[in-house]
């Protein structure tokens, strides 16, 4: 029996198949978080499994006055490969429940027990479940396909076998203190004209995900949907202190650094930086210290036209966000209206802009390095990746971000922190305000109970 089943959802139900391309920027979508890091990377065995997987295709619901419609397909997939931007696969279908009509759109969101944001919107998920449970649903509301259900029988069913894959991390091998942390730095193989740059995690059950697109367990959505929103009120409440930033990846640096959710991650050029993070959070689990190797062409600087592009879809609506199609052509793409809105807010702080917007960049991951503006960023070599419209970083990292880690025991963070300060890196040069540095100077100066 199946613990899991692919749900596939079309835009255009013209669009449903036996070959299909599948937009990448949706892949995995609403799949719960430990299912999608699995398969993300779309490895030989990510295939093996989804090729498995019991299959819904259906188009978006079509409400109405006195429902919704929707085209339904169950099957399974026979052939999957990535293809640039899409993943096209071809689809077998075993019952054609063809086009649906429920009498409400609840009846369609308690058969795939899913929510109103899923039926409106092209993606395709993993779900957790059985796909027999889903077909009985079906058949209870629309007795005409009970026979085509029961003919179906279990034939069609998963290898019980076929499990999830594992999770694959470079790791270049555990740190027992600062020399063989850097030890093992230096003999990890350098990538030609690329700078690195360094992550620490106090546990490796962080995920290289911006606050902003993180999610809750189940797949879906923690803050993405309201992301406009969270800017414009922190603007609106706090708008002095945003008078001197010039473009709008400076107001985003501003919110990451008061931890509002950004599409941008803290990454720093001092290694040693970074294995302080891994090592001073989390006593209990395993950290990582995550290498990136970033070549030349996506290393960005805070005026770069491609970082203004990728900062300001963070002043598009949800639904605007969800309009954007970069498999479009160059003209196309940029005659579109949400594109055009995009300009606008672009050209408002670069009225020189040119006034088009290649569909590739938009969906971009670039490295940042930012104006030295506070002194967290000066103290902590900081740079950012700035995450565009759909993007995901997967754990081996993509083109022109190449990923490896190191380990950090549990048990050796005590050790490394103290041999990192007496090399003065500690919470004082860290986090360098005069409230952190009357702490670290408090502790260190207090006086010991003799025994």
């Amino acid at each position: 029996m199946s613990k899991n089943f692919n749900y596939i959802s079309i835009t255009d139900k013209t669009y449903i198949q036996d070959r299909m391309d599948i937009y990448k920027g949706r892949l995995f979508e609403f799949t719960p978080v430990g299912i999608e890091k699995k398969l993300e990377g779309l490895g030989e065995k990510s295939v093996k499994f989804l090729k498995n997987l019991p299959t819904f295709v259906c188009s978006e619901i079509e409400p109405d006055a006195d429902g919704g419609s929707m085209v339904i397909k169950y099957g399974r997939i026979t052939d999957l490969r990535p293809d640039g931007l899409t993943v096209s696969i071809t689809f077998e279908s075993l019952i054609d429940f063809a086009e649906l009509k429920f009498d409400s759109v609840e009846d369609a969101l308690e058969i795939f027990d899913i929510d109103h944001l899923q039926l409106y919107r092209g993606h395709w998920a993993v779900r957790e479940g059985d796909s027999v449970d889903v077909l009985r649903r079906l058949e209870a509301l629309f007795p005409q396909f009970s026979e085509d259900i029961a003919n179906l029988g279990r034939q069609h069913e998963v290898d019980a076998h076929v499990e999830l894959p594992l999770r694959e991390k470079n790791i270049l091998g555990p740190a027992t203190d600062v020399a063989s942390f850097l030890k093992l730095l230096f003999e990890a193989p350098p990538k030609e004209e690329a700078e690195t740059f360094f992550r620490g995690h106090g546990t490796a059950k962080y995920e290289l995900t911006p606050f902003l697109l993180r999610k809750h367990e189940n797949g879906d959505w923690k803050f993405l949907p309201n992301e406009h929103r969270l800017c414009k009120e922190l603007l609106i409440a706090h708008y002095d202190e945003f008078q001197n930033d010039q473009y709008c990846f400076d107001r985003l640096v501003r919110m990451q650094h008061f931890e509002l959710p950004t599409r941008m991650l803290d990454i720093t050029g001092n290694p040693l930086v970074s294995l302080f993070f891994a090592c001073s959070s989390h006593p209990e689990d395993d950290g990582e210290v995550i290498i990136f190797q970033v070549t030349s062409d996506a290393v960005k600087y805070y005026d770069s036209d491609t970082v203004s592009c990728l900062s300001n879809l963070s002043n598009l609506t949800y639904e605007q966000k969800n309009a954007i199609d970069v498999r479009l052509e160059l003209e196309e793409f940029n005659d579109t209206e949400t594109v055009i809105k995009l300009l606008h807010h672009i050209k408002s702080e670069k009225g020189f802009f040119e006034g088009r917007i290649i569909p590739s960049d938009l969906s971009s991951i670039v490295c940042v390095k930012a104006k030295l503006t506070n002194s967290r960023i000066k103290s902590q070599s900081g740079a950012f990746l700035l995450f565009g419209h759909e993007a995901k970083l997967p754990d081996a990292g993509q083109k022109g971000i190449k990923i490896s880690r190191i380990t950090v025991k549990a048990e050796e963070k005590t050790k490394i922190l103290a041999e990192l300060d007496l090399i003065n890196i500690n919470d004082a040069t860290v986090y360098p305000s005069m409230g952190q540095t009357a702490d670290h100077l408090r502790e260190q100066y207090q006086s010991k109970i003799k025994t």
